[in-house]
């Protein structure tokens, strides 16, 4: 099973499982499309963003592990 981790690249969490674009979106981070997700790691976006990072990736991989 995949696990998503904090230093990884947004765009590879989202090509990982589409599915992880609600939780992304869900959290406030609305900029998944934009081009700052192709080489900005979870953590420095949900840094910009005000975002939890670890409860963001905890949300992440549980959302994952329910597959």
């Amino acid at each position: 099973m995949a696990k998503v981790a904090k230093d990884m690249i947004i765009a590879d969490i989202v090509a990982m499982d589409e599915g992880t674009i609600p939780v992304l979106m869900n959290a406030g981070m609305h900029c998944v499309g934009c081009p700052s997700a192709q080489g900005e790691s979870l953590e420095e976006a949900a840094m910009v963003h005000g975002i939890n990072v670890d409860e963001l990736v905890a949300s992440l991989n549980a959302y994952l592990e329910s597959k």
